[in-house]
């Protein structure tokens, strides 16, 4: 038995800011063989990949200048991808008693992403300033692993709610928490846009936040970053992710909305629901390589429908 999951990102550069300083990724985990050789009816060099057995979801919103924002943006996404193809230990049969080294590789991609962009700034001083958010879902169904730097944010909607995973890492945060101004305050201050912690800029320090899930189907995912979610509600996004409409349909409409509302920033979403099971189909197939250096650049859309395993009898939810 298999899970379908309709799966579908967006980035707009709203009606404000010149240029778009956000990226984002969705991305197949894939086993393959490259054939070197074959009798069988395949060239050589032909790579084989078999049935998808985990997805990868990233949004990432630069800061630092136009330049130096789009830049960061780039050299992190960029860096995440090599590093999950090249380091990390791939889990596609995950168990609980491992799941926390998984966690301490989850957290050092992000710090490559930290010291690729310092490794920039050190070539160019004049760039000290740039930085991204960044926040990622490695998911090996059912579970699912949010990685966190940043204000960018992701959401669970589950039987009809609307939750926040991720904690905004900026100095309104931190005064709520203390105890020093309500959430309403928060939302008018300008506190709420002052970052303490992201990938690049000043400081050397980097805080990763890992949150674990188990999800379940009907889930729906809602990654995004901070253009969508100043100028669009919560309960305007709950209402809208509850229509049944599909994750493209949903992508734009929030798009939409959140232009219509003023667009004040770029606006990055990636909408993904976890839907009925279907027939099993373990066949393997080809497909033709992309250049790493494609992978951020060009388009601006992508959509794809991707299979996984049925979760084991007793997974069991967790979140930190």
């Amino acid at each position: 038995m298999l899970t379908q999951m309709d799966c579908f990102g967006l980035t707009n550069p709203g009606l404000k800011r010149p240029t778009n300083q956000d990226h984002y990724l969705i991305a197949d985990l894939n086993k393959s063989m490259r054939i070197h050789d074959t009798s069988l009816t395949l060239d050589n060099e032909t790579r084989v990949y078999g049935g998808s057995q985990g997805k990868l979801l990233v949004v990432a919103d630069g800061m630092g200048g136009e330049a130096e924002g789009e830049r960061a943006c780039t050299i992190a996404v960029d860096q995440l991808t090599t590093y999950v193809l090249n380091s990390l230990s791939w889990c596609f049969r995950l168990e609980q008693d491992s799941e926390q080294d998984f966690e301490d590789h989850l957290k050092e991609a992000l710090e490559s992403c930290q010291k690729s962009i310092h490794d920039v700034v050190a070539a160019h001083p004049e760039m000290q300033s740039m930085g991204t958010t960044m926040t990622m879902v490695y998911i090996v169904w059912p579970r699912a692993f949010v990685v966190h730097v940043g204000d960018s944010r992701c959401y669970l909607l589950r039987k009809g709610e609307l939750a926040q995973i991720t904690v905004d890492h900026t100095v309104s945060e931190i005064m709520v928490e203390s105890g020093k101004m309500s959430r309403e305050e928060a939302q008018h201050s300008p506190m709420g846009h002052a970052l303490w912690n992201v990938l690049g800029g000043r400081s050397t320090e980097l805080a990763v936040d890992v949150y674990k899930l188990t999800l379940q189907r009907d889930d729906v995912l809602l990654l995004c970053t901070d253009g969508l979610y100043n100028m669009v509600p919560q309960e305007t996004l709950q209402e809208l992710l509850n229509s049944n409409t599909s994750a493209e349909s949903a992508c734009r409409k929030l798009v939409d909305l959140a232009n219509e509302n003023g667009g004040k920033d770029n606006i990055t979403v990636i909408v993904s629901h976890f839907l009925a099971p279907q027939a099993e189909d373990s066949r393997a197939f080809v497909e033709a390589e992309v250049p790493l250096n494609e992978l951020t650049s060009g388009t601006s859309e992508t959509s794809k429908t991707v299979v996984f395993s049925e979760p084991a009898a007793d997974a069991k939810p967790a979140t930190t």
